[in-house]
């Protein structure tokens, strides 16, 4: 077939709006144009093919017998194309939706209270995949990625749902009697980091502190960063919203603290979001909005 002898699919559109609704003005108003821009949209489609299309000659528009071979085809075109359409979008309200996020986000903040998401959407069917990886999105993917940062990732939409500093923080016993005025003086104490990432490595470098830690370093999943610290394995850096109430009831100190520039988003691919994610991304702004409005 050539594609390029087609004519436009948007004259091909108003002229079966014009053949089922029978005139320019209802024809306008299905497709949310003027009756004019029909009009124009299918003398333009009459020159492309060159046949007449309408019979103009009376007071109402007729079609001609080339206009009614046409709109019968493009009723059926139109048709399976409708169809077919409903299909791939019933499939894909059937797929579960999935979310991507961190090990310590899943562990300290979502999944404490996704039940009340549950409870509320019985129906929608959830994929959790905390990894420290950056998962691409893509259609019939990962719908929405819950990402740490400023909210900058190229081609993607980003919501902040909250915002939290990173911190370095220990438990008392571990830093005891020690003088901490600058990050260098950390290297010499054991580190913790989240597994599958460089936290620890890349805060200590971006401070200018090159030497090697002394005492080493242990990575762990993210969901067992927090029981580390508190047990005054090692100092770890992480989101302060994770270690808050550890900080204000004493169990961990608070030895350096970022800006507040950073934050938790809700990352998607541009475009509508479908039902699910929809009603997953409502419940997250919600849920935020409490944890902020609790602190």
């Amino acid at each position: 077939m050539d594609w390029q002898a087609l004519p436009p699919l948007t004259a091909l559109r108003a002229f079966a709006a014009l053949a089922e609704t029978g005139g320019t003005a209802a024809a306008g108003a299905r497709l949310n144009v003027s009756h004019a821009a029909v009009s124009q949209q299918v003398k333009q489609l009459e020159a492309h093919l060159g046949v007449a299309l309408v019979d103009r000659t009376g007071r109402q528009l007729r079609l001609t017998a080339e206009g009614r071979d046409l709109a019968d085809a493009l009723s059926l075109g139109f048709g399976a194309i409708a169809r077919a359409v409903e299909t791939l979008i019933g499939a894909d309200a059937d797929r579960p939706l999935q979310i991507s996020t961190t090990p310590s986000f899943a562990a300290h903040w979502l999944m404490p209270c996704l039940s009340e998401f549950r409870q509320a959407h019985p129906q929608i069917d959830l994929m959790i995949d905390p990894t420290p990886r950056m998962v691409t999105l893509e259609p019939g993917g990962i719908d929405i990625a819950l990402r740490y940062g400023t909210g900058h990732w190229p081609g993607l939409e980003a919501d902040l749902l909250f915002r939290s500093p990173i911190v370095a923080v220990a438990a008392p016993s571990l830093v005891e009697g020690k003088r901490i005025d600058c990050p260098a003086d950390l290297a010499d104490l054991p580190w913790l980091q989240e597994f599958g990432t460089n936290e620890a490595s890349d805060w200590l470098r971006r401070r200018g502190v090159v030497k090697e830690r002394a005492a080493g370093l242990v990575q762990v999943p993210g969901n067992l960063l927090l029981d580390g610290l508190r047990n005054g394995q090692g100092v770890a850096v992480t989101v302060r919203e994770w270690v808050r109430q550890d900080i204000a009831a004493g169990r961990l100190r608070l030895l350096f603290e970022e800006s507040e520039d950073s934050g938790y988003h809700i990352v998607t691919r541009p475009g509508v979001l479908r039902p699910p994610a929809k009603a997953f991304v409502t419940w997250l702004r919600r849920q935020a909005r409490q944890t902020v409005s609790c602190e």
